[in-house]
């Protein structure tokens, strides 16, 4: 947000999330519990975006610990996974406009010394899929079809769609 030079606070909503379903009802259900959970000033436009990684048609979630994150590598390796976001805008007159992002990475073939210093780095902590492609997890990515932004967890394409008086250019007086 602040790289699209947007004025933002960050919420916390602290709401329960569902675990199971649907992949594609759940990051919109989420997003949704997130962006309706949240108090706000009137006039306040609020984004509520979740992402989950998904493969054979199972949501990962985030990985419990080094293990787990390492299990993660096993199975994407070599292989593709869908990434998911699932976004709300609640915009400055009540109205709610929601939108699903999908993407599609595939891994390379990830050497064991790679995946071992991959989770060694720890950048799997607390992330859907238990990598980071803004970062190191970018060199564990053969391909990617869709949107980067999207992977790395707020699709700026889809936020524009849903509300694009966040990016009117404002004139200077």
């Amino acid at each position: 947000m602040a790289k699209l030079g947007l004025e933002f606070d960050v919420v916390v909503p602290g709401v329960e999330e569902l675990d199971s379903g649907d992949p594609e009802f759940l990051v919109i259900e989420n997003a949704r519990r997130k962006a309706r959970a949240v108090a706000r000033p009137e006039g306040a436009i609020v984004i509520a975006c979740d992402t989950d990684v998904v493969l054979d048609g199972e949501v990962l979630g985030k990985p419990t610990d080094a293990e787990d994150a390492r299990r993660y590598l096993e199975r994407m390796s070599g292989r593709g996974h869908i990434v998911l976001s699932g976004l709300v805008v609640l915009d400055e007159r009540g109205g709610e406009h929601s939108g699903l992002e999908r993407s599609e990475v595939v891994f390379k073939e990830i050497p064991e010394t790679e995946k071992q210093r991959y989770v060694d780095f720890g950048e799997w902590e607390g992330r859907s899929g238990g990598y980071a492609i803004q970062t190191l997890g970018s060199s564990l990515v053969e391909r990617l079809e869709g949107s980067v932004s999207n992977v790395v967890g707020l699709p700026v394409g889809l936020l524009a769609r849903l509300a694009p008086r966040l990016f009117e250019r404002r004139r200077q007086s």
